[in-house]
């Protein structure tokens, strides 16, 4: 007799964490309608939730559990209308070719996978995209959160529901001290290659009454092709938005822009299960701010600083939830109630090789 479905809360010893789950006895690969409907429930009232000894499962069924969320999707999350020379994501990017909605990313060369071959992945680094660098000789024991985001093309395409990430191969071992260098002297001991989360809905309660009704009233303007657009920018060391110096690039050199598709999304988004709202804001594509009254937050320095400032206590070390992925662990997260980012400096020997799923939503996100 199959085992029932176990949805286990994490613990996060020393830590506010208060999101996180373990889901046992799932059988991803035949996946019937009511074990979903506990999985579906779990992921919405905890947000990430980890499915662990999955080596077996098949791209495809990594898809279908990604596509069970929003039936009516089927777009991989950013499109195909990457400008593969300047969009910051392209790097990042492999796609299997039998199942193209499901990517391949992660550090080192892989002979073969999944039809790839002799495929050369390269894990973000912070020097890429930080405007001031941790000293390379540091490089192996200190990191920096790369980029916080939400997964999402934030142009044409609405932010995907959910994303899976599976763990194919991971290196061993090795920690590192994560440093905010913004002043705080706050660090987080992290896992070699981790995925933090932190969770949009405690972004919104730590906020005071004055920035609830803000956010709860103000909806955010995203740039056009905005991966285009801030690909000359550079990070703020915490990797929560962009410095404001003038480089992203001119709409002339832009794609073509259609101005029916740059996207204006509330602030605070709802929770279909909880009905809970989360801040979520990507920091580095913001444009514009527009307010309940119908005056618009145009000046992008203005605009960045006020998203930093509701953004930034929740990032701090006891929010945030840094995964320590073991080969094998699924790991399923609701994209449209938390941030995350990538992390890490790898050695150009050390392997490390993940899937990832997400599909660009049928429908935008809900606001209040």
């Amino acid at each position: 007799m199959k085992p029932t479905i176990s949805i286990q809360p994490l613990t996060h010893p020393n830590s506010e964490v208060d999101f996180g789950a373990e889901i046992r006895y799932a059988d991803l690969e035949n996946l019937s309608d009511e074990d979903f409907a506990l999985i579906r429930d779990a992921l919405y009232n905890h947000h990430v939730v980890v499915f662990k000894d999955q080596q077996s499962l098949s791209p495809r069924a990594q898809y279908e559990l990604t596509k069970r969320f929003d039936p009516a999707s089927d777009n991989y999350g950013h499109g195909k209308t990457l400008d593969a020379k300047r969009s910051i994501l392209h790097p990042d990017l492999k796609t299997v070719p039998h199942q193209p909605q499901v990517q391949v990313i992660g550090n080192g060369f892989v002979e073969e996978y999944e039809g790839l071959q002799n495929v050369q992945l390269r894990h973000p680094h912070h020097r890429t995209f930080h405007r001031d660098h941790i000293p390379d000789e540091e490089d192996y024991d200190f990191t920096r959160f790369y980029r916080w985001h939400i997964d999402a093309a934030l142009y044409d395409l609405n932010p995907p529901r959910v994303t899976t990430l599976m763990a194919v191969s991971v290196p061993k071992g090795r920690r590192q001290t994560l440093r905010y260098d913004d002043g705080s002297n706050e660090t987080l001991d992290v896992p070699l290659g981790t995925t933090a989360f932190v969770s949009g809905q405690r972004m919104f309660d730590l906020l005071s009454p004055e920035d609830q009704e803000f956010v709860r009233t103000s909806r955010v303007e995203y740039a056009a092709h905005p991966y285009i657009w801030m690909s000359p920018a550079r990070s703020l060391p915490t990797g929560l938005g962009l410095y404001t110096e003038d480089r992203e690039l001119a709409e002339s050199d832009l794609p073509p822009i259609d101005e029916s598709k740059i996207l204006t999304l509330p602030m605070l988004w709802k929770n279909p299960v909880s009905g809970k709202f989360a801040l979520q804001v990507h920091p580095s594509a913001v444009r514009r701010i527009h307010r309940a009254d119908g005056t618009v937050i145009d000046d992008l320095a203005t605009v960045r600083e006020t998203v930093y400032r509701l953004q930034r206590p929740a990032i701090s070390p006891q929010y945030v939830y840094a995964h320590d992925w073991q080969e094998g662990d699924l790991v399923l997260f609701n994209n449209q109630g938390v941030l995350h980012s990538v992390v890490g400096a790898f050695k150009p020997d050390e392997l490390r090789l993940f899937r990832q799923c997400n599909l660009a939503a049928s429908e935008p996100p809900v606001g209040p």
